[in-house]
């Protein structure tokens, strides 16, 4: 088997007619992104690298695929990871599946609309709470910031951001 009939089989050009509405919250992220990473350390350090994002329909368009890569390639990955996102019509908001095989990081979160932002609410694979939030949204650029926490009963705490502006406006 070659990679064609695979990825011929996975993409497609946009949803379905009967869910382009339910698909709008995430379907304007479609196409390829560049992004500014700020990691924050517990001492306060900040770590930063450039890298790249895609997004595209996938399943007959009933959900969106990214891959977030960093370092821009081709340098070596520090991460290379995809999401999956599903619209759950039953919960009115998303499933959204994170993996990234070279970390061995995986999270399973809820995304929904929150006033003029995204926010996605789950655990992640270490057992600790998750929230990713796409804000300061644009048609060509967004603000992402990751929180965690070990428990709801404990602050968030910022650990990644991400600026991102489109490549091809």
């Amino acid at each position: 088997m070659t990679i064609s009939p695979f990825l011929n089989a996975l993409g497609c050009e946009g949803p379905p007619a009967d869910r382009a509405k339910d698909m709008d919250l995430y379907g304007w992220l479609i196409g390829s992104w560049e992004m500014d990473t700020l990691r924050h350390l517990d001492d306060g350090t900040i770590q930063k690298w450039t890298g790249e994002i895609h997004f595209g329909w996938v399943l007959e368009g009933r959900a969106i695929q990214d891959i977030w890569i960093r370092p821009r390639r081709p340098a070596r990955s520090t991460m290379y990871g995809t999401t999956l996102r599903i619209f759950d019509p039953g919960i009115d908001g998303w499933h959204i599946i994170w993996a990234d095989p070279l970390n061995q990081d995986y999270s399973r979160q809820i995304g929904r609309a929150a006033g003029k932002d995204i926010v996605q609410i789950g655990d992640d694979s270490r057992g600790l709470k998750t929230r990713w939030r796409f804000t300061e949204i644009t048609a060509n650029s967004f603000h992402w910031i990751g929180d965690e926490r070990p428990s709801e009963s404990d602050p968030w705490v910022i650990t990644y951001e991400h600026l991102a502006r489109r490549t091809n406006p």
